[in-house]
Formats: C-alpha cells, sequence, structure tokens
C-alpha cells in the first residue's frame, strides 16, 4: 500500500469532537487500530477544544490522517495556548487529566510539535500483528 494522508478542519467546539471521530472511522474503515485511532482523535481534538485558543469563537483545529508503509500517523493542529499539552501523574480523584496517558497507552509514540501560536499533538499507531504477517 503507498502512503496517503487526508485532513479536515474543524470548528473548535465540543460538537467537533463527534464529528473528528466520524472523520477518522470513516477513512479507517477496515484498519486493524480503528477503535484505538478514534480515541486518539477524540482525546486530542478534546484538548484542542478545552486547553488552546482553537476553542474560543471562530477557533478551528485540524485533524490529518496519514498512513505510509501500514504505519498510522494522527495528528491535531490547534491554534496554541499558554501551556504545552504533557503527560501528567493520574489522580484517582481527578476527573481530567487522563487524556495523554490514554494515548499514550495506545499509540506506539506520541509527541507535540510547535509552540504557544500553534501546535500539532501526533500519535502513532503500528498495524496490528496480524496484518503485519499477512502483509495486508
Amino acid at each position: 500500500m503507498s502512503g496517503w494522508r487526508m485532513s479536515r478542519h474543524f470548528l473548535g467546539s465540543p460538537a467537533s469532537i463527534t464529528e473528528a471521530r466520524r472523520f477518522v472511522t470513516t477513512f479507517l474503515k477496515g484498519w486493524p487500530s480503528l477503535e484505538s485511532a478514534e480515541l486518539i482523535v477524540s482525546e486530542l481534538a478534546t484538548n484542542a477544544v478545552r486547553h488552546s485558543a482553537s476553542g474560543r469563537f471562530g477557533g478551528l483545529f485540524i485533524v490529518t490522517i496519514r498512513v505510509n508503509h501500514r504505519r498510522l500517523w494522527l495528528g491535531v493542529a490547534d491554534e496554541g495556548g499558554p501551556r504545552s499539552p504533557e503527560l501528567l501523574p493520574a489522580y484517582e480523584e481527578a476527573e481530567g487529566g487522563r487524556g495523554l496517558m490514554l494515548v499514550s497507552t495506545l499509540a506506539t509514540g506520541w509527541g507535540v510539535l510547535g509552540d504557544h501560536n500553534g501546535r500539532t499533538v501526533w500519535a502513532v499507531l503500528d498495524p496490528a500483528p496480524a496484518m503485519a504477517a499477512t502483509g495486508r
């Protein structure tokens, strides 16, 4: 399979998080790690809306899907903010703060590109072992 890339802009509102998940599930239908990809994009889009300038009135975020050599790269670009996304320790009593912990658990790798003016939080998923073995 040769590589391909698909991106879409979303309004920085909570309703757009559902649309971002639908975008991923539509284009990755049949991908072995579809549920993980959907959860990752949901968490990253939620963070963009809640913790960056993308969540202000008129704000936007962009979801990008890249597949190359059977490796899946997912990125959510936001409009920046005062704090960089970071993995925080999970506290049982906290209601939030577990999004990047979930991303780090599901993904082969993840990271942040950019700064307070705009950044992309990305995650990589490798194919499921059965897919890699069969060459599908």
